[in-house]
């Protein structure tokens, strides 16, 4: 029997593990126009143990990080979140507006893309792509 899978559960779904996963569900709602779709408490009542939030019509997870269960909390430092828009100054101005702290501010690239790149409160870093005009 084949299952069916909804369009949130295909593809590569980004997992992190933040410090604070509410406050940062809460802004990537504000920043990215995320949608949540699950959240998840811990026992301690004060952590989670999983968010499910859809942006750009793809999913994010999150979870809070748990140290004493060998589950510390490491900095983001060597990947970044792509949202590829078709509108990146809009996406951009509520991001920025939301907390986000621009380090590359949105440019036409040598590739021909306009782009720009930032970094949220929990070290989480994002670009912003809005593809350049295709010839007809």
């Amino acid at each position: 029997m084949t299952q069916t899978l909804d369009p949130v559960f295909k593809g590569v779904i980004p997992y992190l593990s933040v410090e604070g996963a509410g406050a940062a569900a809460e802004f990537y709602q504000k920043a990215f126009g995320a949608q949540e779709l699950r959240r998840m408490p811990a026992d301690d009542g004060k952590r989670f143990m999983h968010i499910h939030l859809e942006i750009n019509g793809g999913s994010l997870m999150l979870s809070d990080a748990f140290p004493e269960s060998g589950y510390g909390h490491q900095p983001s430092h060597s990947f970044t979140m792509q949202l590829v828009v078709a509108d990146l100054d809009s996406w951009w101005k509520r991001a920025v507006d939301a907390g986000g702290k621009p380090t590359s501010e949105p440019q036409v690239m040598f590739w021909g893309d306009y782009y720009g790149a930032m970094v949220d409160p929990f070290g989480v870093h994002w670009a912003f792509n809005q593809p350049a005009e295709q010839p007809a």
